[in-house]
């Protein structure tokens, strides 16, 4: 069954989808009164609907059932990616969204390639965003992942102040053996509490930014012995956040 995030709900019972979920529903997958949708609501509770109408600009669906359960991670893991070249950062953005990333925030680092240009920004994170809620309806999310504009590495530390745990991927702690610091973290974490995984692009972090970073409350820790891709360790860090939270028992 498809999946809809509707942005305003004016009926409890009922939901009026416009739009380009509109344009999907009626156009692409043309459906018909009485096909079944969910629709997910601004605040994250998802329903088993019924088409009742399609008129020229408007899906009506009713709520049929409720649905149980959540299907977020219980703690909010925030993607910090240096921003890399080509589409990586799409991939890391959709594949994060399935695994339950939060929330994403490119940042430019100096190593970074890609040269963010400021003319371009709104269309740009336009695309991002749409990539994400495809995502998050795709894998049956409650919520889209925000994706935010580039920021400048000490705008990220600014913001850090917001979160509860702080993390830099460092490949020099892997290959220096380093192994527990975020298992130890999560172990520490509770439902509610946010955490912030920074990455750096193609080439790494320097070690000026990662001393930069740990002077204002980042811990350095490894992913394991082998060194990863800049697109492959944000979801390497968010499958292993969710082995812990979800499948380990």
């Amino acid at each position: 069954m498809q999946r809809y995030f509707i942005e305003e709900q004016v009926n409890p019972e009922q939901f009026n989808i416009t739009g380009d979920d509109y344009h999907h529903i009626a156009r692409v997958m043309r459906m018909s009164a009485g096909d079944e949708i969910f629709c997910v609501t601004p605040t994250g509770k998802s329903a088993i609907c019924q088409i009742a109408e399609i008129t020229d600009e408007m899906v009506v669906a009713n709520v049929v059932k409720w649905e149980e359960g959540n299907k977020e991670l219980p703690v909010h893991v925030v993607i910090a990616s240096g921003l890399p070249k080509g589409d990586k950062l799409e991939l890391i953005i959709q594949k994060g969204t399935e695994l339950g990333a939060y929330e994403f925030v490119p940042f430019t680092a100096s190593r970074s390639i890609v040269k963010w240009d400021s003319k371009k920004s709104a269309k740009k994170v336009e695309r991002w965003q749409k990539i994400s809620k495809e995502a998050a309806e795709q894998s049956h999310r409650n919520l889209i992942p925000s994706v935010q504009e580039p920021v400048s590495l000490k705008q990220l530390i600014t913001s850090a102040k917001d979160y509860t745990y702080k993390l830099i991927a460092y490949e020099e702690e892997a290959r220096a053996g380093e192994a527990s610091m975020l298992s130890a973290t999560l172990s520490k974490m509770e439902a509610g509490e946010s955490l912030l995984l920074v990455f750096g692009p193609e080439g790494g972090l320097t070690s000026e930014e990662v001393t930069l970073l740990c002077n204002n409350g980042f811990l350095a820790c490894g992913l394991g012995p082998r060194i990863l891709r800049t697109e492959t360790a944000p979801l390497y860090a968010l499958s292993a956040i969710s082995y812990h939270f979800e499948l380990l028992r």
